[in-house]
């Protein structure tokens, strides 16, 4: 018998699903696994992955919809204060708001 090739973070799906799919994800979850993310809100690189394509700030507390495995896909919203807008419309308000503090 040969040696086993440890699976790493694909070991959890067992015998299931292929070689190939398998390696597919390893790649995908490897790479993003432990980058970190700037919060579209306060600027702070705290955004973690709650669940699939739900992302929060864990200095801010907003939370906001995103890719499966990156916050910021091509479609990109935000779910700020209860409602979901596009990243540019949240981020022209935010500008707004600090000039009309100033």
């Amino acid at each position: 018998m040969g040696k086993l090739k440890k699976l790493g973070i694909t070991g959890r799906f067992g015998a299931r699903y292929g070689r190939k799919i398998k390696l597919r994800v390893k790649e995908i979850e490897e790479q993003y696994r432990t980058k970190k993310y700037e919060c579209p809100n306060c600027k702070a690189f705290k955004v973690k992955r709650v669940s699939t394509a739900i992302w929060q700030c864990l200095k801010c507390g907003v939370k906001f919809a995103g890719g499966a495995y990156i916050p910021f896909p091509a479609v990109e919203a935000i779910k700020a204060e209860g409602k979901i807008v596009s990243v540019e419309k949240f981020k022209k308000e935010q500008e707004q708001k600090v000039v009309k503090e100033e």
